[in-house]
């Protein structure tokens, strides 16, 4: 039964060309197979946005001398308030709709492929993952943080994928060919970190679900650099690079349910939507190959 280890704690050892250990307790999710969040309020999301990628990168602005200090409390005097009267006309005229479907499947890792699972009991395959493994250094692969097949236990991987809808595309879109650019700048700024933001509420929830979420830095801030339990891997990164393999994230989740499919180039569409393998292990992290 997945969530209680059949073989003694230590039994299984180190990975033996990684290192990654084998003996971390695999949780008990609260359902097998997936679910949707057919709406997400987006107030939810807004404390998940980050705000450094969305007011420097995003927006373009820039410190210009002031200090760390400075520069936060000036941004949260000038800018916060212009994502404040976003998310207010989008609440107003419905252009963001955060969307989510995610969850749990029965797996086993074998070399470097994830085995995804009809059954908890793991008898029949579903489908599988093939994660490139690293050249040099640690000899890092995903794959490597999940039982292996035979160990005696079953283990548990969580998908997630999530959209903030096709009007928020569309919105942008028209202000481009309005020539209204500085209002394209901001709404296509927030698009893209509102979807990223809503991917870590979604994430937060899982971490909830598992268990292991009092683990988590108390600051979300904290939480952008990765300081919780477990890591989420997004397809098209070194870890994970195979876009085509999104396919079986949708077959999986059932994205018909929140308008999601896969478009040219293996692309997701509506085009502010994102898809993870979430991975519960500690020791888990990002990783180049």
């Amino acid at each position: 039964m997945v969530g209680q280890p059949i073989q003694p704690a230590g039994a299984l050892p180190p990975h033996p060309l990684s290192g990654v250990r084998r003996d971390n307790p695999v949780p008990a999710p609260p359902f097998w197979g997936s679910r949707c969040i057919e709406r997400v309020p987006l107030p939810a999301v807004v404390p998940y946005i980050n705000r450094t990628a969305l007011f420097k990168f995003q927006w373009g602005y820039k410190p210009q001398g002031r200090s760390r200090e400075e520069y936060r409390a000036w941004a949260r005097r000038e800018l916060e308030p212009i994502l404040q009267r976003l998310v207010r006309e989008s609440e107003r005229e419905g252009i963001l709709v955060p969307q989510a479907v995610y969850g749990y499947f029965p797996c086993n890792s074998e070399g470097d492929s994830l085995v995804i699972y009809e059954d908890p009991e793991g008898r029949r395959e579903r489908c599988r993952f093939v994660f490139p493994r690293q050249a040099k250094g640690r000899r890092l692969c995903i794959a490597d943080h999940f039982r292996p097949a035979g160990s005696g236990e079953v283990d548990v991987v969580a998908f997630q994928l999530v959209t903030i809808g096709q009007r928020a595309s569309d919105h942008a879109r028209a202000l481009f060919q309005s020539d209204r650019y500085q209002d394209y700048l901001y709404w296509h700024g927030l698009n893209a970190e509102a979807a990223e933001g809503l991917a870590e509420w979604v994430h937060k929830r899982i971490r909830a679900e598992l268990g292991f979420a009092a683990e988590d830095a108390r600051a979300i801030e904290d939480l952008f650099k990765q300081k919780y339990r477990g890591a989420r891997y997004s397809f098209g990164y070194p870890a994970c690079p195979r876009l085509e393999d999104q396919d079986k994230i949708l077959e999986l989740l059932d994205a018909s349910r929140i308008g999601v499919r896969l478009g040219d180039e293996h692309q997701l569409w509506p085009e502010e939507s994102t898809s993870a393998i979430v991975v519960h292990h500690p020791d888990a992290g990002y990783f180049g190959v």
